[in-house]
């Protein structure tokens, strides 16, 4: 392994080099398995958390792939705990570990896989924030009344905002748009949701209006930028900042929250609630599940009947308060 020298116990420093496996498992999950970069991002940052715990523990040279056992992960979990990490953190990190542990094992870099046998944290199923259909309307009407300045990121928040709610889209997704995905003759678009799995989701007439005046938007200020370096990077991208470059997360997400918060109930809402809101009205308006999991991109149904959930747990409280014996 290309694990630095140091002494027993001593905390390595930041410039540590990943040990070669991890490196190598790396390099193989971005080229066989096409994950996001995001998932790339969070893979190698668990990894390596886990590999300094390891040298800290067992000291940078005391410790082999080979010897961890069950016992060993589970330690490194109750670390994780006594830090103060969520449930839903501390499963994030063991799934890296036991996906990377796979991978040895298949490679015959381990003889067996001792993360295998632990359980993860039990997660506590929450109940996604959303808007109801007022606050949808409302949110909308703000972002329409707005737009009618005619400025560029006024026009440009509109369309996205008509999107999300349109065809429920991650925010990574929105980012990723091309014009060469977006087909408004058709009202649909092509996305590339988590492990760069493609889909085609539909467009609503608003959404379809809303992108189509902002196309003339965009247009018009690529013009007016000329041949900036970044108008000229981001041509093929439909959602652009002010300076002509492919529109950030954080620019988006800062959009939408202020948005949001026209509602009046906006402290618990976030660009993600967009998403829910869009499952939400379906599953309460009868749509098959089914339907609506291929719509969200989910690879499991259960993921997607939390919205069952959400409509049940809407239904019951109208009953509470509707009731005479409630």
């Amino acid at each position: 392994m290309s694990i630095g020298q140091g002494e027993h116990g001593a905390e390595p420093s930041p410039e540590t080099p990943l040990p070669t496996e991890i490196g190598e498992f790396l390099v193989h999950i971005e080229k066989e398995r096409d994950l996001s970069p995001n998932t790339l991002s969070a893979y190698s940052r668990d990894l390596r958390e886990f590999s300094t715990w390891l040298a800290q523990t067992h000291g940078e040279q005391g410790w082999d792939w080979n010897e961890l056992s069950r016992t060993s992960i589970r330690g490194y979990m109750a670390h994780l705990t006594r830090r103060g990490l969520a449930k839903r953190s501390v499963a994030r990190q063991l799934s890296a570990v036991r996906s990377f542990y796979r991978w040895m094992h298949r490679d015959e870099r381990v003889e067996v896989n001792p993360a295998r046998a632990v359980g993860s944290p039990r997660l506590p199923r929450t109940l996604p924030a959303y808007l109801d259909r007022q606050q949808a309307e409302t949110l909308l009407q703000h972002a329409a009344t707005r737009a009618q300045s005619l400025d560029f990121t006024d026009v440009r928040n509109l369309a996205m905002l008509e999107l999300f709610y349109s065809s429920g889209l991650r925010l990574s997704e929105l980012r990723g748009i091309d014009l060469q995905d977006l087909d408004l003759v058709s009202q649909q678009v092509k996305v590339r949701g988590k492990g760069r799995k493609e889909r085609i989701v539909p467009l609503g007439d608003h959404a379809q209006l809303a992108l189509r005046n902002y196309l003339v938007k965009r247009d018009a200020q690529l013009q007016q930028l000329g041949g900036t370096k970044a108008g000229r990077l981001a041509r093929g991208a439909v959602f652009l900042s002010d300076r002509g470059s492919r529109i950030s997360a954080r620019a988006v997400q800062h959009a939408m929250v202020n948005l949001l918060d026209a509602v009046g109930e906006g402290a618990d809402l976030t660009t993600h609630s967009l998403r829910h809101t869009f499952a939400t009205h379906l599953v309460d308006a009868g749509a098959d599940l089914r339907a609506v999991q291929e719509l969200l991109g989910h690879a499991s149904i259960s993921t997607t009947q939390i919205y069952t959930h959400t409509s049940v747990d809407r239904l019951k409280k109208v009953y509470r308060q509707a009731h005479p014996r409630a």
